[in-house]
C-alpha cells in the first residue's frame, strides 16, 4: 500500500516538474505552506482526496493519469483473451441488471411500506 502511495507522489512530482512548477507554486495554489507541500511530496503527511483532486487540476492531468491507471490496456487485454469481447459485454450487462434489480427491489419495498402506513392512517381516521 505504502509503495503505491509513493508511486503516486513520484508521479505528482514528475508532472509538476514537467509543467515547470515549483513547490512554492503548488503550495500557493493549494493554499498551504511550502513546508506542508514538501511533506506531501515526500509522503510525510497524508494527502487528502480533496487536495489530490486539486493537484490534478493544477497539473492539468487526470486523476487516472496520476494513479497510472490505463483502462485501455485492461480492456484490450480482455478483448485479446476473448477475441469478440463478448465476455466483457456480458459482464457489463449482468452488472447493470443486478444494480437495477437491487434499486427496483428497494423501491418496491418502500412502496409497500408506504401503502401499509397509509392504510393505518385511513383505519385510524375511520374510527374517529
Amino acid at each position: 500500500m505504502k509503495n503505491n502511495v509513493l508511486k503516486v507522489l513520484k508521479k505528482i512530482k514528475e508532472c509538476r516538474k514537467l509543467k515547470g512548477l515549483s513547490n512554492e507554486n503548488m503550495a500557493y495554489e493549494l493554499e498551504i505552506s511550502t513546508s506542508t507541500y514538501n511533506k506531501i511530496e515526500r509522503g510525510e503527511v497524508s494527502l487528502t482526496l480533496e487536495r489530490f483532486y486539486k493537484i490534478s487540476e493544477i497539473l492539468d492531468v487526470t486523476v487516472s493519469e496520476l494513479l497510472e491507471l490505463n483502462f485501455d490496456n485492461q480492456f484490450n487485454q480482455i478483448i485479446r483473451d476473448n477475441s469478440s469481447g463478448q465476455l466483457f459485454k456480458n459482464q457489463q450487462i449482468e452488472n447493470y441488471y443486478q444494480e437495477n434489480k437491487d434499486v427496483y427491489e428497494k423501491l418496491l419495498k418502500s412502496k409497500d411500506e408506504q401503502i401499509e402506513f397509509l392504510k393505518k392512517i385511513i383505519e385510524k381516521n375511520n374510527f374517529l
